[in-house]
């Protein structure tokens, strides 16, 4: 029996200490950790509640837009302008939640997850006159491989051109995400931490000139989604085709859905969304989502044990160093005292299950030319398939979206900010389901609570001992060499996680 201690796992957002006990080869126990303590919660009480969608924005520096969204929708329905956002303001909205969604899918497979698969060594000896491989042949040179090279290294299957070739695509992608970013500033004004989602719709008027320069830019990110990302996923799941068959996790798959379309509806679990929320299970038994039973337990947390099991809207947060039993500064929510993963993968899971056509079609198609049934996308490399699809499924709805803006309609409505009110905001993440719950009491913020995808995903034991989804995918992971446990961090990193937003809580005097 080993136990190995990986701290942190490098390559992914924030510091994630993975522990796991192997015993004959496999993952018998798990446990993630969320070791940085860190946050915005509680800063936010007794402010203006128009406060709350830039402040919490810098939970993350990487997925801020979620953050907007969920806190702008959450300011629509306390301030009772939920039902009446302008159309233009909706779509624009979705179109800076849309940018960040393209760049931070492409962020995670080429610059965190994809030199897992891709041997960048390969390019070392390249002697051709591609002046990316060229530089990056230099840069190996020098010895310092830091950047590029993961921390456990092994079991490269691609061929020596196609590691180049994915080298190559690794460069392309950081073009690809400036892409995306200039395109979300032309409606969000900047990124990070963008100014153009705002509760009442959206700041910047729709000009042909702004649609016209968000187009070509889309358009031109289509063209990499469709013609590299999706082929590179392809070209790894053939030669990883067994890691279709590991870290399938709990196979509880929860959506809050996201994509407003048009609709008066105020109710965020009846509104018409272009991503549907609902839960389902592995074998795709669909129920709409119902928020009241979302609950967050603490008995592993280095939170006091009287917190926990609290819906959202009415939770605390009592920190307690050194806990006996605790592990992490992640809380574990539960969803009808049940573990789900959120996600791309979760998403794709309950709107094909829901019957969405377009997500229908697309995930045919996609496991029609991998020649895989739909169980292999529940896995380690499913997940990485599902965000590849989900990018590309995207980007084409936002095509046309930005085509139904009319420059000569209002962006936002006005409204008065009321003294007592309750607000609730769900809304999709690139990570996952991301919820707002604030209470407003004389004027100010009186309770201000954020359950965020990470916290979902990599949240430790429940009160009842029930293991997180990364927890449960690692267990009965195959680990072939207990010095070098890169299967591990394949796994986890397959869920693409962000401890920044996970680990957002904020402790009262210092503790």
């Amino acid at each position: 029996m080993t136990h190995i201690v990986i701290d942190p796992v490098t390559r992914l957002e924030g510091h994630l200490k993975i522990e796991v006990i192997v015993e004959d080869g496999r993952v018998q126990e798990a446990k993630s950790s969320g070791t940085l303590f860190r946050g915005v919660e509680l800063i936010l009480r007794g402010r203006d509640p128009r406060d709350a969608p830039l402040i919490t924005q810098r939970i993350c520096g990487v997925c801020p837009i979620a953050h907007a969204m969920a806190s702008t929708l959450c300011l629509d329905d306390a301030f009772g302008i939920a039902g009446v956002i302008p159309n233009n303001g909706r779509i624009i909205r979705n179109l800076i939640l849309g940018a960040n969604f393209i760049q931070s899918h492409v962020l995670h497979f080429y610059h965190l997850a994809a030199l897992d698969y891709v041997d960048v060594s390969a390019v070392a000896d390249y002697a051709g006159k591609d002046t990316a491989l060229n530089a990056v042949k230099a840069f190996i040179g020098r010895g310092q491989l830091g950047p590029l090279l993961p921390r456990y290294e092994g079991d490269y299957r691609l061929s020596r051109e196609e590691n180049r070739e994915g080298v190559a695509h690794y460069l392309e992608a950081l073009t690809a995400r400036r892409r995306a970013h200039e395109m979300l500033a032309i409606f969000g004004g900047k990124m990070p931490h963008q100014v153009g989602i705002v509760p009442g719709g959206a700041t910047a008027r729709p000009t042909t000139d702004k649609i016209a320069a968000f187009l070509w830019r889309l358009n031109d990110l289509r063209a990499f989604i469709d013609n590299i990302y999706l082929a590179d996923i392809l070209m790894v799941a053939k030669a990883y085709g067994d890691h279709f068959e590991t870290g399938a996790g709990c196979g509880n798959f929860l959506s809050y859905g996201g994509f407003d379309l048009e609709s008066r509806e105020t109710d965020l679990t009846r509104r018409d969304r272009w991503i549907r929320a609902g839960t389902c299970s592995r074998d795709l038994a669909y129920a709409p989502l119902d928020p009241r039973q979302i609950r967050e337990d603490v008995r592993h947390s280095w939170y006091a044990d009287a917190t926990t099991g609290q819906y959202p809207l009415h939770a605390d947060t009592a920190p307690q160093p050194g806990k006996e039993g605790a592990y992490s500064w992640l809380k574990s929510p539960r969803y009808g005292g049940k573990v789900f993963e959120v996600g791309p993968l979760a998403r794709l899971m309950v709107n094909y299950a829901a019957g969405h056509p377009v997500i229908r079609q697309a995930v045919d198609g996609l496991l029609s030319a991998a020649g895989l049934p739909l169980s292999a996308l529940v896995s380690a490399l499913g997940r990485h398939a599902a965000r590849a699809l989900e990018c590309k499924l995207v980007a084409d709805a936002m095509a046309e979206w930005v085509l139904q803006l009319d420059p000569d309609a209002p962006v936002y409505v006005g409204y008065e900010p009321p003294v007592h009110a309750e607000g609730i905001g769900l809304t999709e993440a690139p990570r996952g389901a991301v919820g707002h719950w604030m209470q407003v009491e004389d004027g100010v913020i009186a309770n201000y609570q954020a359950v965020v995808p990470t916290t979902w995903n990599c949240s430790p034991r429940d009160d009842h001992g029930a293991p997180g989804p990364v927890e449960q995918a690692l267990i009965g992971a195959r680990v072939r060499d207990v010095a070098n446990p890169f299967e591990v961090v394949r796994i986890v990193r397959s869920f693409d996680p962000c401890l920044a937003c996970a680990v957002h809580l904020i402790t009262p005097d210092g503790a």
